[in-house]
């Protein structure tokens, strides 16, 4: 039984992920271009020829180009679903075991493993071809060999962490500091060790980019448009929510959720640390990423969620387990608590979880999948394509507010108006806060100076600035109009828009 459980745990993790099939999301698949061009012999590069880093994932990259060749495939999509699904069972092994070593009971550890498996927001991701998988199971396990004093491993696996996705830094910060205390003095050869993983990709990006700070980075704090503390919000929206309580439970308060979980979160903390006192770091990680995001209040996106859901999930169920030994033991007299009250509440969580999903969803493969795995977008930008690549010449360029979809699909040359591959759109904003209808626009500015032969964006990003703009007008001729009512509402656009120029 001992072993038996990680293997079911980890088979349904695995056939969690694969049961819907890819439903990649557009920003997949700026990454799925860079490994397909590095695979080509083109560099690493989402343009040939420009030397820009664009994803903030170099080891993802890497890793999907590598498997590629390995393997002999293009279908990035399928290879990024089987890539995820493997790691997240591995993740949910990890947690198993995780849980394990912080409660001391194997069927808590359970408990963990099983919520993160069946979890929407970890399928969606998995099965959305984005790095999310890989950054989830390099933190857990970044945590879980530091909770089991193996410091020198944590540091090894932060460094490649970090690797994944820069805001993965948190995690060995974490436990480095953590040893500094404990210790009284810096742990130099878990630094030495995390900065022997990281130093050669800083002097790879240094010398290939100009830097190791990738220009979607920039791009991104200078483009949009956001309301003070608006991702703090999004974040409290989120924390209230966990288990997707809103889907099954008509007129749910989020405030009552909020406090709620916070409650359990924090009572499960405390015990955590107690039992286990280097699970320190952990505990304070989801704490630690909010603040971060927060404070830098960029847009958050839907995959920046589920970093740190396992260690809430861990917080949380530990504030059950813990509450439920206090008050049971006066009656059992034990250090833990009914095993049959604990797997309720955890089948409860484990059934909100479930509901939402959906056995047909109304777009992509009808197969059963989380709710919140929305491709509609994709779906619209990917017929774009296909009527571009019809007329596409080799030398013309293609300006585009979202470019995952429709650069892997036609591989035209794309100005990218947000500026994540195109630095030069960057210096096009701030635009003023009456050109946003919502969180972006397209810089009328940077396509009068750049004249590419095709502009697709969504309605919305060009109400208020190229669609009211007399040169843009004279310039471009519409040629074409996608629309999805659905899309349409959820954007607070008008169709997706091609334009080409005169």
């Amino acid at each position: 039984m001992k072993r038996l459980l990680p293997l079911a745990l980890f088979a349904l993790a695995v056939a969690a992920r694969l049961l819907p099939g890819p439903r990649t999301i557009d920003d997949a698949f700026i990454t799925f271009r860079y490994a397909r061009n590095l695979v080509a012999g083109l560099g690493f590069v989402y343009n040939p020829g420009e030397h820009v880093l664009g994803t903030t994932t170099p080891l993802y990259t890497l890793l999907l180009a590598g498997l590629a060749r390995l393997l002999g495939t293009g279908a990035y999509p399928d290879l990024a679903l089987i890539l995820n699904a493997l790691l997240e069972g591995l993740s949910v092994v990890l947690l198993y075991r995780l849980g394990q070593a912080t409660s001391g009971s194997r069927a808590f550890g359970a408990a963990l493993g099983l919520l993160w498996a069946i979890s929407p927001m970890g399928v969606t991701f998995a099965i959305g071809g984005m790095e999310t998988s890989l950054v989830t199971f390099l933190l857990i396990a970044t945590f879980y060999a530091y909770v089991v004093n193996r410091s020198r491993l944590a540091a090894a696996v932060g460094g490649l962490a970090t690797l994944a996705r820069p805001d993965a830094l948190l995690a060995p910060a974490l436990t480095l500091l953590d040893a500094t205390w404990r210790r009284r003095r810096l742990p130099w050869v878990e630094a030495c060790l995390w900065f022997a993983v990281v130093a050669p990709w800083l002097v790879f990006a240094t010398w290939y980019f100009g830097g190791p700070l990738g220009q979607s980075i920039i791009a991104k704090s200078v483009a949009y448009h956001l309301p003070p503390a608006a991702a703090l919000v999004n974040w409290l929206q989120v924390l209230s929510v966990p288990f997707f309580e809103h889907q099954a439970i008509p007129s749910y308060p989020p405030l009552i959720g909020l406090i709620v979980y916070m409650t359990l979160y924090l009572v499960g903390a405390r015990d955590l640390v107690r039992r286990c006192p280097h699970s320190l770091p952990l505990v304070i990680y989801p704490a630690a990423y909010i603040a971060a995001f927060s404070l830098a209040n960029p847009l958050i996106f839907r995959w920046y969620w589920a970093p740190p859901l396992p260690f809430y999930f861990l917080g949380i169920l530990a504030g059950v387990w813990a509450l439920l030994r206090d008050a049971l033991m006066p009656i059992r007299r034990a250090a833990t608590p009914s095993v049959p009250a604990f797997a309720a509440i955890v089948l409860l969580f484990a059934g909100l979880s479930l509901n939402a999903w959906t056995l047909h969803p109304n777009h992509g493969p009808d197969r059963p999948a989380p709710d919140m795995a929305f491709i509609r977008l994709e779906a619209l930008y990917a017929r774009a394509a296909q009527a571009l690549k019809s007329n596409l010449r080799e030398s013309q360029i293609v300006a585009a507010g979202d470019i995952g979809v429709l650069g892997y699909t036609t591989d035209a040359r794309i100005l990218d108006t947000l500026g994540l591959v195109s630095p030069e759109a960057s210096h096009y904003y701030p635009l003023p806060p009456t050109a946003y209808v919502g969180n972006y626009a397209v810089a009328p500015a940077l396509i009068a100076a750049e004249r590419p032969d095709y502009v697709v964006i969504l309605e919305a990003y060009g109400r208020k600035t190229l669609l009211i703009d007399p040169a843009f007008q004279a310039d471009y001729r519409l040629v074409q109009r996608w629309d999805d009512p659905i899309v349409d509402q959820a954007y607070a656009s008008d169709g997706l828009l091609m334009y080409a120029r005169r």
